[in-house]
């Protein structure tokens, strides 16, 4: 029996960067044997093993052919006389197919380190073409890896370009592809994700309300860079260097929706793209079965984004309309969310990158303003029932009022 680190491991410690989690694969041995040794049994599908002190996983070593659709579709071979090379094969990219003996020896059947040091994600087989939840996890790496210099091999996107026009993405699970796509715009560049998405067509194919974007003009006086898709990718890594969450990310992803549904007969104008823009955030959502957080997040910058832009000539009254409808008093760290979203919109713009956002501390302020007005002072007054809420948001709105620039 023979046990190598596998996988992401390897690579990660040969880029010097810290692995997430460290996988192995045992070569030469039944599942028997690790179970005599005190191994956990927890795969269903191939025989997956505990470590009894570390609780690492520890997998057989197996070969894999096609028999179905989907990422699941795969008849499992598992046996003590299949070779680490062979285990190797059916992994997604070279990069992901290397070990490490117990001496430290690297090994490398497929080009793994070349790779490496070339900065490329280059498929291992043919094979690859298998697996259509590979599209998402290539692009995931992409994203990860992109500050690195790395980016996907042309015959790789050739290849992702294949499994989208053979209609296997249809069998991925829903639930597969939001997570997937979560983790992506959890990485230092979500943008490149969307980008490889795109050059491969599985935007299309996943995300058509996003592909839309792409060659939608904008003014040019608030929008130099024009395109409303570059837009987009250009506003997510304002997200990233502003700190926003995956949630965050996923909002100003979709936070121009509507522009896409604009009538190019109104082009380079979108009125009303935010409020036109809801149902298909709200359409995105359902098919991917998104997070509560996630999807209110985003229906709410999606419809408000350019109210925020705005607050500054907002009066009290619209002021104290905007905070109730995002919600600022019940839900403090959702509203904080929203104005790093919005703040990132209107970063997201070339020349732009480095404009101070007022707004967004204004709005801050006025929040603060609001919660300074308590109804249980205005219930000491006498005010209750219906006249206390009446009269609570009329001193709320006069708070705001006096807040305004030039009060």
């Amino acid at each position: 029996m023979q046990i190598f680190l596998v996988g992401g491991a390897v690579r990660d410690e040969l880029l010097d960067r810290e692995p997430v989690e460290r996988d192995w694969v045992v070569v030469g041995a039944t599942p028997r044997e690790l179970l005599d040794r005190g191994y956990r049994q927890v795969g269903k599908d191939f025989p997956v093993f505990l470590h009894p002190d570390t609780a690492e996983e520890y997998a057989l070593a197996r070969t894999e052919r096609k028999r179905g659709h989907g990422y699941t579709g795969f008849e499992v071979h598992c046996a003590s006389d299949v070779t680490l090379e062979e285990d190797l094969a059916r992994r997604d990219l070279t990069v992901n197919a290397m070990a490490r003996d117990d001496a430290g020896a690297i090994i490398d059947p497929y080009g793994g380190q070349q790779d490496l040091a070339a900065r490329l994600l280059r498929h291992v087989s043919p094979a690859f073409v298998e697996d259509p939840l590979r599209v998402l996890r290539v692009a995931r790496f992409a994203a990860r890896y992109a500050a690195l210099g790395f980016r996907v091999a042309k015959e790789t996107i050739n290849l992702m370009t294949e499994i989208v026009a053979s209609g296997e993405l249809d069998h991925l699970a829903k639930e597969r592809i939001w997570t997937e796509t979560q983790r992506a715009l959890s990485e230092p560049n979500p943008e490149v994700y969307i980008q490889v998405l795109r050059d491969c067509g599985a935007l299309a194919a996943l995300l058509p309300e996003v592909e839309r974007l792409f060659g939608v003009p904008q003014v040019a006086e608030h929008h130099p860079e024009i395109d409303t898709g570059l837009h987009t990718l250009l506003a997510l890594q304002a997200a990233v260097k502003l700190g926003g969450d995956d949630a965050v990310r996923f909002a100003v992803l979709l936070h121009d929706l509507g522009k896409g549904l604009t009538p190019e007969s109104e082009w380079p104008r979108h009125i009303a793209h935010e409020h036109r823009g809801v149902a298909a955030i709200r359409a995105v959502c359902k098919r991917f079965a998104v997070p509560k957080r996630h999807q209110t997040l985003a229906e709410r910058v999606g419809e408000y984004h350019t109210h925020c832009h705005r607050a500054l000539e907002l009066r009290g009254k619209t002021l104290m309309k905007l905070l109730t409808a995002v919600d600022a008093l019940r839900r403090p760290q959702q509203f904080e969310d929203f104005l790093i979203a919005c703040e990132a919109d209107a970063r997201g713009r070339t020349g732009f990158e480095e404009r101070d956002y007022p707004q967004a501390d204004y709005l801050r302020r006025a929040l603060i303003v609001v919660e300074s007005v308590k109804a249980a002072e205005l219930a000491e007054e006498g005010y209750k029932g219906k006249a206390l809420g009446e009269a609570l948001t009329k001193r709320r709105i006069a708070a705001l009022e006096q807040l305004r620039p030039g009060k």
